[in-house]
């Protein structure tokens, strides 16, 4: 019988925020290699480590981002990051829009006033109709995530 591999934890977590490493086999820098305190799997330690390597200890930003297996666009993009933001600027953020962009205050209340005076209309009506009033196009589907947000809010 086989035995048993536990689950590890930490490349979980790590996955779940966004932050493990997809490749940690490119971190060349000693201490990344003992295993002991610094993990090559944690992109947010790696980063702040070569980030100090450079200030700090006066590495070169060829050199470190080399031993830390990232680009240097990386370095200066998690530079910029940390010196407007701090240690949170290096945590991954999502990417893409942040919402309906253009589904602002104004089309959502037309979209009620649409759904208020023929409730039975569909979100693909709903985009023509804010097509022809608003000259806007919008994705049916951004239209029913929309109203779907807004029916979870509490109110």
């Amino acid at each position: 019988m086989a035995a048993r591999r536990r689950p590890d934890r930490k490349a979980e977590a790590l996955r779940q925020h966004g932050a493990l490493n997809p490749r940690p086999q490119g971190v060349r820098d000693a201490r990344f290699q003992e295993g002991t305190f610094f993990d090559p799997r944690d992109l947010v330690q790696l980063k702040y480590e070569m980030l100090r390597r450079v200030r700090v200890e006066g590495e070169s930003i060829t050199g470190a981002s080399s031993a830390f297996g990232l680009s240097r666009p990386a370095f200066y993009k998690a530079q910029g990051s940390f010196v407007s933001q701090g240690l949170p600027g290096l945590l991954p953020r999502k990417r893409g829009p942040r919402g309906g962009h253009k589904l602002t205050d104004d089309v959502i209340t037309f979209v009620d006033e649409q759904i208020g005076t023929d409730p039975s209309l569909g979100a693909a009506e709903l985009a023509a109709r804010i097509e022809q009033h608003f000259d806007l196009r919008v994705h049916p589907r951004s239209i029913e995530r929309a109203l779907a947000r807004r029916e979870k809010k509490p109110r």
